[in-house]
């Protein structure tokens, strides 16, 4: 004896989520207990719509059920959806989609095209993602270990506390950045090309920067400790409380290379003239602010 208003009931309570699996198996498993709840209750001499009545009322707040299920699954489903660890992936299309904390740990994306993506918590680890497109994209909190990132595109990426780190960054192009409190560790950047960039807070920890050209660019609260500077170009840079240091003692070592950084044209504040002037670094064409 089946209740085609049962039926009827329960596809009117479910409809708000139609297609999460997991609720459409909870309806499909209640449908088939409510069916013989009401078989039971006819059985013991109940009209049909005391049955009915009766048997909608044993499921309590169902609906509450429902939404906690449908939530559940929606969490699972999204954390299935942001992890793309060991794929193939290469020229894929991740351009404008959001995908906050994903995981892609050997991955091959080389070409894929981020652009305008949201990947804010996501981690890159070991993946070879050459000649791919993040311009617009935002990497807040993002971290990047030990990836092949060569001709990679940065064009008005948002880097905020975004971490580099033994990542390889050869013709790797950023234009029209403003780097927040971005880590760059123990980087080759040699041969990274950095165009009209704002770096604010920026860390160069154990980075490779020889013979870079950072002309005309902007330096705020940045340090170079511990950076190979052999022969960087700031000419017309301008700069505001910026650290220059070795790893342990200035060695003559560290007085040759400092000696060797052009800052003709620069602007700088007092603090960090002092500090390159203590250093012996060549400030002769430097404008004071």
């Amino acid at each position: 004896m089946m209740n085609p208003k049962l039926t009827d009931y329960l596809n009117s309570v479910f409809t708000p989520y139609d297609g999460v699996k997991s609720v459409t198996e909870l309806k499909a498993d209640l449908l088939t207990d409510l069916q013989e709840r009401y078989r039971e209750l006819r059985a013991e001499g109940k009209d049909d719509e005391k049955a009915f009545k009766m048997t909608i009322e044993s499921i309590g707040d169902i609906e509450q059920t429902i939404l906690e299920v449908a939530n559940l699954s929606r969490s699972l489903e999204r954390k299935v959806l942001t992890n793309f660890s060991g794929s193939n992936l290469s020229e894929s299309d991740f351009a404008g989609v959001t995908a906050h904390k994903g995981q892609f740990k050997g991955s091959a994306l080389h070409g894929s095209d981020f652009s305008g993506a949201d990947l804010t918590g996501s981690s890159f680890k070991a993946s070879d993602v050459r000649e791919a497109n993040f311009d617009g994209a935002n990497l807040t909190d993002c971290s990047l270990y030990a990836l092949d990132l060569t001709n990679a595109s940065f064009n008005k990426t948002i880097l905020v506390r975004t971490n580099f780190s033994k990542s390889g960054l050869d013709g790797a192009k950023f234009t029209g950045v403003r780097l927040t409190d971005v880590t760059l560790t123990m980087t080759d950047l040699r041969k990274t090309i950095f165009e009209g960039c704002l770096f604010d807070g920026v860390d160069f920890k154990y980075t490779d920067l020889t013979r870079q050209c950072f002309d005309g660019q902007t330096f705020i609260g940045v340090k170079f400790d511990k950076a190979a500077l052999t022969e960087v170009s700031f000419r017309g840079a301008t700069f505001n409380n910026v650290s220059f240091q070795p790893g342990f003692t200035l060695t003559n070592k560290y007085y040759r290379m400092i000696k060797t950084i052009c800052f003709d044209d620069a602007m700088m504040d007092k603090l960090t003239y002092a500090h390159l002037k203590g250093m012996g670094a060549d400030l002769s064409k430097v404008t004071i602010r």
